[in-house]
């Protein structure tokens, strides 16, 4: 199963990226602890550990490709695959595309997730940066 979300935020592609990667940007703009890496094979946790996993593809400012699980899963289901593209569509606005997937029928919740606890705080978060 997978399923692909998109929001428009206010801020430059680089700077979500870049916090996206970041621990303290990262932890800033959800409301949750993370530990980040912002390099290809680096490991990070979100969410107070809820959320773990690998970087497999970086491209600044562009991509963020990751294996994503969370402690919800069975210890022998496989990562799922988490891709985030970036595209400008403004100066200063950037489409979000999401992409979720590799998760089981069980993993139905992780969309409104997605939507509650990252891309709720994060419209909150880059439209206080900009003010």
């Amino acid at each position: 199963m997978e399923f692909t979300i998109e929001e428009v935020l206010d801020a430059p592609a680089s700077l979500i990226y870049d916090a996206w990667l970041d621990s303290d940007g990262h932890s800033e703009m959800t409301g949750g602890e993370a530990e980040c890496s912002h390099e290809t094979g680096g490991l990070f946790t979100a969410w107070d550990g809820y959320i773990s996993g690998k970087n497999l593809e970086l491209v600044p400012g562009k991509v963020i490709r990751q294996a994503w699980r969370t402690t919800e899963f069975d210890a022998n289901q496989p990562d799922s695959i988490v891709e985030i593209t970036f595209k400008p569509v403004h100066e200063n606005k950037t489409r979000i595309t999401l992409k979720h997937s590799n998760l089981e029928e069980t993993d139905q919740h992780y969309r409104q997730g997605w939507n509650e606890f990252y891309f709720a705080p994060m419209k909150i978060y880059f439209a206080e940066e900009e003010s």
